[in-house]
C-alpha cells in the first residue's frame, strides 16, 4: 500500500489515550471524578498526532468513596459550586460519540485504550461503562497500550514525567494530575515512541493481502463475540 492509514498500523485499532482522575484505588468503589481523551490521526508520511482532546468532569456515582488523601493528591473537590461535571453515563457517552465518529472515518474496526499504567485507567472506565450498563463499548474490552512500559523500553524510563524528560518533551508537575495534561503527555509520549520506532525502520505498511488476511481475523473474532 502506498498511503499512509492508521488502520493499517495497529491491525485495525485507533489508538485513544485515556487518562482518569479519581478518589482512590479502587475501580468498583471510588469516584470516576475525571477523565480526558486524546484522538489521535496519521499524516502522509505516516506519523502520529494528536488530533483533540476532549476532557470531561464528572459526578461522583450515587454511593461513591471518596478518599481524603487521593482527593489531597489530585487537588479536585467534587463539590466545588463552580465545576463543570456531569454524570458518569453522559460523559462516557459522549466520548464514545467521538470516538464512533474517528472510527468511521477511518475504516478502524474497534479503539484501543493507551494509558500510562493503562490497566488502572481501563480499569475504572470498564467498571464505569459496567455501572451505566452501556452496552455498545468502542473499545476493546482488555487489551490496551501501555506507555509505562513502551517507555521502559524506549527510554529507560517508567515514570510519565520521567520519560517525556528524556524524550524532549515539556513536563510540568504543577500541571500534573488533570486529566487533560495527563492524556495529552501521554499522547505526546506514545506519538514520539510510535514515530521513533517508525523512523529506525521498525515498522513498514501492511500489503493489500495482509490487510484482507486481517479482515477476515476480525470477522471471525466478531462472530465468536
Amino acid at each position: 500500500m502506498s498511503n499512509h492509514e492508521i488502520k493499517d498500523r495497529f491491525r485495525g485499532f485507533l489508538p485513544v489515550v485515556i487518562d482518569v482522575e479519581t478518589a482512590g484505588f479502587n475501580a468498583k468503589t471510588d469516584a470516576l471524578l475525571e477523565f480526558a481523551a486524546s484522538i489521535l490521526r496519521m499524516d502522509e508520511n505516516g506519523e502520529l498526532y494528536i488530533h483533540e482532546t476532549i476532557e470531561f468532569k464528572v459526578k461522583p456515582f450515587e454511593g461513591a468513596n471518596l478518599e481524603k488523601e487521593a482527593l489531597d493528591f489530585t487537588g479536585i473537590d467534587p463539590f466545588a459550586p463552580d465545576r463543570d461535571d456531569m454524570v458518569e453515563k453522559e460523559a462516557i457517552n459522549q466520548m464514545f460519540t467521538k470516538v464512533r465518529k474517528e472510527l468511521k472515518s477511518t475504516g478502524c474496526k474497534r479503539a484501543i485504550l493507551v494509558g500510562h499504567n493503562a490497566a488502572f485507567d481501563h480499569g475504572f472506565l470498564n467498571a464505569a461503562i459496567e455501572r451505566c450498563e452501556i452496552k455498545r463499548n468502542p473499545f476493546h474490552p482488555f487489551s490496551s497500550f501501555d506507555t509505562a512500559s513502551l517507555s521502559g523500553l524506549a527510554f529507560g524510563q517508567t515514570v510519565l514525567a520521567k520519560a517525556c524528560q528524556v524524550a524532549g518533551i515539556e513536563f510540568s508537575n504543577s500541571k500534573a494530575h488533570s486529566a487533560q495534561y495527563d492524556t495529552e503527555k501521554t499522547a505526546e509520549l506514545f506519538c514520539e515512541i510510535v514515530n521513533r520506532w517508525k523512523r529506525l525502520g521498525g515498522w513498514s505498511l501492511v500489503t493489500d493481502d495482509q490487510a484482507d488476511s486481517m479482515e477476515s481475523a476480525f470477522a471471525a473474532m466478531d462472530s465468536h463475540n
